[in-house]
């Protein structure tokens, strides 16, 4: 991180793997995300520096990095979207020229139709290779997103990197089990987890919760990053695919990293085998965004 974040940290989590056992070095950055996206873009480009510098093969930044306003002005990001061709994609996509490492990150992108979409770019070597919006807007608690940003209505795409699946959530996608499962069945192994999660009573211990759930539901490994800002909990965390927690930190900036193997993924899914054993499809058909309760 950037010198002005002298409290930022670093945790590393390594399993003992075989060269030949095929594995990726994890890793999820937060920061406090402000309202300048180019002061916003250099805290993300630091944390691309620093991934690269330990290895890593996948980082995981935060759910609306492209900035964050307080809670009474949050429709300014509606103004504040950029294209996915603008300046602070493309800061991103300089930022992984000439890397390694795999970049997961949130923006608000224009879409052209009023409001903006709360999407999630994948970007390698200098280019956005995937992207995802977000299908479940944060209408809950004391949330209304929906008055800022549209919901989409895509499954996230699965990728390739390194021998393995990697798919993506966004924030409160991640309490919703069947998206994870759906994932899961279309040959996701390890899931991103881009968030702003809001604090509020129990709302770090829910974070925590649904993240490892949805880990251990599927026997799959989450890479989840929380934005550490006044009003979100950080609480970034690797969980490998029996819901345990490799690496996390608290609500400081910072980076942790945690390495997961094919042998890490295999053993859980042949001690635990739900993806064998499950019963009930999930259908890869998203209701009305608007749409209630379903009474049967």
């Amino acid at each position: 991180m950037s010198s002005e974040h002298p409290n930022a940290t670093d945790a590393v989590t390594s399993s003992c793997t075989s060269p030949a056992v095929p594995s990726l070095l994890l890793a999820a950055g937060q920061f406090a995300v402000r309202e300048s996206w180019s002061a916003n873009l250099g805290q993300a480009r630091a944390l691309v520096d620093r991934a690269e510098a330990a290895g890593a093969d996948l980082l995981v930044l935060p759910e609306g990095v492209l900035a964050r306003f307080p809670k009474h002005e949050q429709h300014r990001a509606v103004a504040a979207a950029q294209p996915l061709d603008g300046a602070f994609v493309g800061g991103l996509r300089a930022a992984t020229a000439g890397k390694h490492v795999v970049v997961v990150a949130g923006v608000y992108e224009e879409s052209g139709r009023g409001l903006p979409y709360n999407t999630l770019v994948v970007v390698r070597a200098g280019q956005v290779i995937a992207r995802y919006r977000k299908l479940h807007l944060y209408d809950a608690f004391d949330g209304g997103e929906s008055a800022r940003m549209l919901a989409a209505d895509e499954i996230p795409p699965v990728l390739r990197l390194g021998g393995f699946g990697i798919s993506m959530l966004t924030c409160y996608d991640v309490r919703f089990p069947e998206l994870s499962r759906l994932l899961a069945l279309r040959g996701a192994d390890i899931l991103a987890v881009p968030a702003a999660w809001a604090d509020g009573p129990g709302k770090a211990d829910q974070w925590e919760l649904a993240v490892r759930a949805r880990a251990l539901d599927n026997t799959v490994s989450v890479v989840a990053s929380g934005e550490c800002g006044p009003t979100c909990v950080g609480r970034s965390m690797i969980v490998d695919p029996l819901g345990s927690v490799l690496a996390s930190t608290g609500h400081d900036p910072g980076l942790i990293l945690a390495r997961i193997s094919h042998r890490q993924i295999d053993h859980a899914r042949a001690s635990l085998p739900v993806l064998r054993h499950w019963r009930f499809d999930v259908l890869a058909t998203p209701r009305p965004s608007d749409a209630g309760p379903r009474h049967v």
